[in-house]
């Protein structure tokens, strides 16, 4: 992986954010035979899509607002990105336990809709259960009257990140993590870009387009863009999540609902665990440093599940805590809830059919490849260069399975000495890549040293090699959750092995 070399002169797109749309932009558009170049400030998925609730859905309550092209879209999505990358989305069922603010038949015509406006294939549909005797009803505090049962998806969200960059860069983008966009402006119908390192130094290109990805920091990007003119602006909405040991058993989920009419989820969590989010808090500027979850979010996801759930919870059982700031496209709605999840694409062309500038607002995980799709036919069109569309359905790294419980028996049979959980995480993470990592080896032992969790340093080697880690918490955080099974000290001693590793590299002319 070229962490620090020099980007190339001249390319047809840069892409500026290293979040869910900008690589699945770059991936888009090198797919299509252009020239690419991805910039990110820091880590990918460093920042909002991370801090997801892990979910590719079409978003239930959306219809409520009357989302339903944004709902259909990302039911039609939900399936398609399954089937593209088995190994880190799997289907999983949602219990709706009854809801005081809305009577039974309203809930069960939304399913009704949830169910047939996105055409649903392989997922099954909704089904009612009493709560009384169905498994589904076990760890709640009251276990009385009917509940809906209905199908999304989980996802792990760094790791789609991920592996969309990986396929950009396998495809000739060039992708580089900790390079800020500092500044650009139009010269000869084209871009000049300024790029500069966290090493120092900057490093100026051309692109025939450019395409504004950065999220939350979308109009600090635009604002660094002589000459751009934006049409939208962004609605700064923090969303935070608490975890806490399994408060019920099973692998499903469920939706509730508060007495101020939120939702939220509570979703089993790297095994042990149970993941309770989110909350929508207005937010009036970016934080300076890192998102963090605020008192009063804590006491409202505590007491959210604390009113449905047999196992109390308090502060003291909180293992971890994340918090991210959604971009969304400012509607100018009051309630921050209510605020469209959907996005926009703004295209400047300038005075005379300059080189265009598009600018990305808002968007949810589960739109990213049509959001990439649309943003790119745009594009094409505004350039005269490029392909066609061609994403939906093209497998991601490691996806090229039909079956993960069959891939895992195979991989179980290939590698007899490794313990099976460990087996199945790598499986989830890499799906058929995981053989690249696991190799010749007979045992754990024989993938070198051994950071705890099952993470040893051939794993951590792939990482640095060819997903752009480059300390601990970017290995323990995001391209896995190892982080909640190990103490700190894993983290710094990652962090001292990526940096030994990385020297080499860094020094090289």
């Amino acid at each position: 992986m070229p962490l620090h070399d020099p980007l190339p002169d001249t390319v047809d797109l840069l892409v500026v954010g290293g979040g869910i749309n900008g690589v699945g932009v770059a991936r888009d558009a090198a797919g299509r035979g252009l020239s690419v170049a991805l910039v990110e400030k820091d880590d990918l998925a460093a920042h909002t899509s991370s801090a997801s609730t892990k979910l590719i859905h079409g978003g239930l309550r959306y219809l409520q607002y009357g989302e339903f092209r944004l709902v259909r879209e990302s039911l039609q999505e939900r399936e398609r990105l399954w089937g593209m990358a088995p190994h880190i989305i799997r289907p999983m069922r949602f219990v709706v336990p009854p809801m005081p603010t809305r009577p039974g038949w309203m809930v069960r015509a939304g399913l009704f809709l949830y169910d047939h406006i996105g055409g649903r294939e392989r997922l099954p549909a909704t089904q009612t259960v009493r709560l009384a005797d169905a498994p589904k009803g076990e760890g709640l505090a009251r276990r009385g009257g009917k509940a809906f049962v209905y199908s999304d998806c989980w996802v792990d969200d760094a790791r789609l990140v991920v592996l969309n960059a990986m396929d950009a860069a396998a495809r000739g983008a060039a992708i580089r993590t900790h390079a800020r966009f500092a500044r650009a402006r139009r010269e000869g119908g084209a871009w000049l870009a300024t790029i500069g390192g966290d090493g120092g130094g900057s490093q100026t290109l051309t692109a025939k387009a450019i395409v504004n990805t950065a999220g939350p920091w979308v109009g600090e990007v635009a604002g660094a863009i002589a000459g751009a003119r934006t049409k939208g602006a962004v609605r700064l909405v923090k969303g935070s999540h608490i975890v806490v040991p399994r408060l019920y058993p099973g692998d499903h989920a469920f939706l509730l609902q508060n007495p101020d009419k939120r939702v939220i989820f509570a979703i089993p969590y790297e095994g042990a665990h149970t993941l309770i989010g989110t909350t929508d808090v207005p937010v009036g500027e970016l934080p300076t440093g890192k998102v963090a979850i605020s008192d009063a979010e804590i006491d409202y996801l505590l007491a959210a599940a604390n009113a449905v759930f047999a196992r109390q919870v308090t502060r003291g059982d909180i293992v971890w805590t994340y918090s991210g700031i959604r971009p969304l496209f400012d509607d100018e709605k009051a309630n921050a809830s209510a605020v469209t999840r959907d996005y926009v694409l703004d295209l400047d062309l300038g005075d005379r059919d300059e080189a265009p500038l598009l600018n990305v607002f808002g968007g949810k995980i589960t739109t990213y490849r049509r959001l990439a799709e649309q943003a790119m036919d745009r594009l094409v069109d505004a350039i005269g260069a490029g392909g066609g569309a061609w994403t939906a359905g093209a497998v991601l790294p490691g996806g090229a399975f039909a079956s993960f419980e069959d891939f895992l028996i195979g991989l179980a049979r290939r590698y007899p000495g490794f313990p099976h959980a460990m087996l199945r995480r790598m499986a989830r993470a890499y799906g058929t890549r995981a053989e690249t990592i696991l190799g010749d080896a007979h045992a754990p032992d024989d993938l070198g040293a051994d950071f705890g969790g099952g993470l040893h340093q051939a794993e951590v080697d792939y990482l640095i090699a060819h997903e752009w880690a480059t300390c601990g918490e970017d290995i323990l955080w995001r391209r896995s959750k190892l982080g909640l099974h190990l103490p700190p000290s894993a983290e710094r001693a990652l962090d001292d092995y990526c940096a030994l590793a990385m020297a080499p590299r860094l020094t090289a002319p």
